[in-house]
């Protein structure tokens, strides 16, 4: 049998610990993961999507199931487009959970083969988001085990 490609989509800006606990706890239970990076004309990220890629790839360059990549338009085609069976996606909250639900109710209309897995993070992580990183880099606060250290100095390099 041929192994189960899984995406993890999200805009990763920038990539957490919370983030980099669901790629590991993911890489291991599927035979591939796609780290896949969504470019969002409606927002203004703090990070490229080059910049995003870059970090990405070196915090996951222990993981030799996981690739980095990014999409743009229906996460469903690009999952159509790289054979994917599995869309992995984190739960931090109730709030989380009822968003993610009618998102995965509607891939699963769109696109009936494709299944969506709910992981939670560790409990050292589940408050954690990229926009409060954000917030917390942007006015001083140390982001320190809040994200992976490379991470950490391109903030820092970022909101000086």
């Amino acid at each position: 049998m041929e192994p189960v490609l899984a995406i993890y989509p999200g805009s990763f800006d920038p990539v957490t610990n919370g983030h980099l606990d669901l790629i590991g706890r993911g890489a291991k239970i599927f035979g591939r993961l796609v780290v896949a990076i969504l470019r969002n004309n409606e927002k203004e990220p703090l990070f490229s999507i080059a910049e995003r890629t870059e970090m990405l790839r070196e915090v996951t360059v222990g993981f030799a199931n996981v690739e980095v990549d990014c999409f743009h338009g229906l996460l469903v085609d690009y999952a159509r487009k790289r054979k994917a069976r599995v869309l992995l996606r984190g739960i931090r909250a109730v709030s989380d959970y009822e968003f993610e639900l009618q998102m995965a109710m509607m891939n699963r209309k769109l696109e009936p083969a494709l299944e969506t897995v709910f992981m939670l993070p560790a409990v050292e992580y589940s408050f954690l988001s990229s926009r409060l990183v954000r917030e917390i880099a942007q006015l001083g606060g140390s982001v320190s085990g809040l994200v992976p250290v490379a991470v950490e100095h391109r903030l820092r390099a970022k909101v000086i």
